[in-house]
């Protein structure tokens, strides 16, 4: 289709009019030149396509669906493989559906445990997350279905999510909540960027022409279009000017008469409403070219395919004494409403109208499982009966297995957590089901981490997350072997809510939100303070044992230019099949910049029989070393040495090795008479030239004829000492304390230092 040709036979109304939605979900029709509307759809995890026969307000029940494992789940799989195979069948519902564009996947950044969206949202480490949304939009999009990447950006926070600024420095965007966004656009090229509703920095995300236009479009090469968050619109002129293409949902006309009037008043350019009516109807027609409605829909098929996926999520966070997997053949009590009734999915627009759901009492049928409720999650409490039942059935038994975590009032979009809590009353039953028996398991089903005050009284801890609709049957399987748990954290669980970064200023004050953490964010801060947690960023234990050895580097030495290539053997060495997590970190031994000791650079998830033995390979360019410089508005490889570790979570690395990395790049000098001696002397085409001036003041400091005494004596104010004494001396110090430079030389050397 030539959409440049459709859109010069549009009216200005006509164009107005297609820059926002017809109704909640559709993009609007122009049934006098025969473009018809389509259909987008929340997602990230699966359909919540409204029932057409509803109210398009979303509030009436969406279709049955399928719901696959939130992002907070899918994120621990550390498997892009299984992102990718989730994204087609996703796709394929899409297609079954008749929609052109879901929804997701959403990338912000986990900066405090708070936020309520935290469950639909990867990882605290723009790698991980950017991976895991690139594969996914890559299988979605493979079925011939456009994503939209979310929420562009900076919307980590659900307090005032409408009105509030996130205030960070250039640095801080570019290094912790671009990345994710910017890798998902460089390879898999989301068919459209749904833009969020906070400013960023004072200025709407959705009238924010570098946001939209220079960086998303001009320096990532972005294609398709830019649609808002629902309702996110403020100024929809500015908007448009700023490359906003599609406002969700309709404003009944309001905006699209503004735009009308700002063009025709000559405050609009004409072409850029143009420019955006191509770069919707180009994504409308690439659907509506490719739509195979007939795409068959299994849910079965995907039920069983989202309990596969569950399993591999599944984080087993603590297993003393090897207490699980657990045996067949005993008698098991679980304990807990959750095991009968799981919460597998959070609040808000991700929320999937569920086909069918497994919970882990009905998929243990068979085995000798007693239950118990343990507590109410309607009533947010536990009775004396319901504790007094709980510890009964655990005396009972040979393992207690104590199903908890967050209700759904707890975390959801639109509020913020206020705490790091569980419920007290699953808290007080944990504590009781483990004194009436040593050997207690917890089973989380939480969007993100909790505070365990019972850590210590309990065996073992499987971190489900929130797991989609097949939940208890992936729990299940793990919890009796017949699934190796292979689930590493992609987020930091800190000891308790104080100990996080963002704790002092993460709501803000009124309607700002200052990031003043920067880039240390999640482990980046943990591991910059040497801090205990309760369990680190990449941690998952396992049936079996795996050791790590052979780091090797491609070189010793290279180019910021080059890549360098690293190598690493897993070995299995227990008793059980499983898969391995490789984690490959990369830091600055010493740097000008403040730097984290470590960021995750790569990782690999390999399936490894016992005994057997796998090389995997990583390959780093000049990203995985770089940072960005502000002064230059560019990323900036320091020449230095860099530490790679590579192992099996952030805290645990048995092997290290270093790589000299040389820039290509020269940074601009600016030395002024105001810079002081240390910097000038750290830069080494500068140093040679200012020694000599040092040494005239260096006499200053300590003229023979004044130093009296011996020669040793003479001899102890050496040039070290004299350095460190006027390292912080401005360079003006030439005038104050040596006669012998004059206004003149200041002014040469100025010149010599800054060519």
């Amino acid at each position: 289709m030539d959409v440049k040709a459709l859109v010069s036979q549009m009216t200005l109304e006509e164009k107005a009019g297609l820059c926002s939605g017809d109704d909640f979900w559709h993009t609007k029709a122009v049934e006098r030149l025969g473009i018809p509307r389509t259909m987008v759809s929340d997602g990230p995890h699966g359909l919540r396509k409204q029932d057409e026969e509803g109210d398009h307000l979303g509030i009436n029940d969406s279709i049955k669906a399928v719901c696959y494992p939130t992002a907070s789940a899918t994120a621990a799989s550390f498997d892009p493989e299984m992102l990718r195979t989730m994204g087609e069948a996703i796709g394929d519902s899409c297609q079954h559906e008749k929609l052109s564009v879901v929804l997701g996947p959403a990338v912000n950044i986990k900066r405090s445990p708070l936020c309520g969206r935290n469950f639909e949202y990867f990882s605290e480490d723009p790698y991980l997350a950017g991976r895991m949304a690139t594969a996914m939009i890559q299988g979605v999009q493979s079925r011939n279905v456009g994503t939209s990447i979310k929420h562009f950006a900076m919307n980590s926070q659900e307090h005032r999510r409408m009105s509030s600024s996130s205030d960070a420095d250039e640095r801080t965007i570019r290094e912790i909540y671009f990345p994710a966004f910017e890798m998902a656009v460089r390879e898999a090229q989301p068919w459209t960027v749904m833009c969020s509703y906070n400013r960023i920095n004072g200025v709407y995300a959705s009238e924010n022409p570098w946001l939209l236009t220079e960086v998303l479009r001009k320096e990532w090469g972005f294609e398709g279009y830019v649609m808002s968050d629902w309702g996110a619109v403020s100024d929809r002129v500015a908007g448009v000017a700023a490359g906003l293409d599609l406002e969700m949902p309709a404003s009944g006309g309001v905006n699209d008469r503004k735009i009308v009037e700002a063009v025709r008043a000559g405050k609009l350019d004409e072409k850029l409403v143009d420019q955006a009516c191509e770069r919707i109807l180009a994504i409308v027609y690439r659907y509506l070219e490719n739509a195979k409605p007939e795409t068959p829909w299994d849910k079965d098929a995907q039920h069983a395919q989202a309990a596969d996926m569950a399993a591999e999520c599944m984080v087993l966070l603590k297993n003393e004494d090897a207490l699980l997997p657990l045996d067949k053949e005993d008698e098991i009590a679980f304990i807990g409403e959750f095991a009968e009734k799981p919460r597998f999915q959070g609040g808000g627009s991700s929320h999937i109208n569920a086909f069918k759901t497994t919970g882990a009492l009905e998929a243990a049928k068979g085995l000798k499982v007693t239950y118990a409720r343990g507590y109410s999650v309607e009533k947010d409490e536990a009775s004396d009966m319901d504790i007094a039942e709980a510890v009964t059935a655990a005396k009972k038994a040979k393992t207690a297995v104590v199903f908890a975590g967050l209700p759904d009032s707890y975390e959801s979009e639109g509020y913020d957590r206020t705490h790091m809590r569980m419920p007290a009353c699953q808290n007080k039953l944990i504590e009781a089901v483990a004194e009436a028996n040593p050997n207690t398991v917890v089973v989380l089903h939480n969007g993100a981490p909790v505070e365990m005050p019972w850590i210590g009284k309990v065996k073992a801890v499987l971190e489900a997350y929130l797991g989609g609709q097949a939940v208890g049957e992936a729990a299940v399987r793990v919890l009796f072997g017949d699934v190796n748990p292979c689930g590493h954290l992609p987020e930091t669980f800190p000891l308790k809510l104080e100990d996080n970064p963002s704790y002092l200023f993460y709501s803000g004050e009124g309607n700002t939100a200052e990031y003043r953490e920067g880039i240390f964010v999640g482990y980046r801060y943990y591991d910059k303070k040497n801090m205990d947690v309760l369990f680190p960023f990449g941690h998952g234990l396992s049936y079996t044992t795996f050791e790590y050895s052979g780091l090797k580097l491609s070189a010793e030495k290279i180019r910021d230019t080059e890549t360098l290539t690293v190598s690493v053997t897993v070995k299995n060495t227990g008793s059980h099949a499983g898969k391995a997590v490789i984690q490959l970190y990369v830091g600055d031994r010493e740097s000008t910049p403040i730097r984290p000791v470590r960021e995750l650079k790569g990782f690999a998830k390999t399936a490894l029989q016992p005994g057997e033995s796998r090389e995997v390979a990583f390959i780093l360019d000049k990203r995985a070393f770089a940072y960005w410089n502000q002064e230059i508005h560019d990323w900036h490889v320091e020449t230095g040495v860099f530490t790679i570790e590579a192992g099996a979570s952030s805290r645990d690395l048995p092997l290290r090795a270093e790589v000299t990395v040389e820039s290509t790049a020269e940074l601009p000098r600016h030395y002024t008479l105001d810079s002081i001696f240390m910097d000038v002397m750290a830069d080494p085409k500068a140093a040679p030239v200012i020694r000599d001036y040092m040494k005239k003041i260096m006499k200053t400091f300590a003229p023979e004829e004044e130093q009296g005494g011996t020669e040793a004596a003479k001899e102890a104010i050496t040039e070290e000492m004299n350095m460190a004494m006027m390292q912080y001396m401005p360079l003006r110090g030439v005038f104050s304390f040596s006669d012998g430079v004059s206004a003149e030389d200041a002014e040469e050397m100025l010149k010599k230092l800054n060519n």
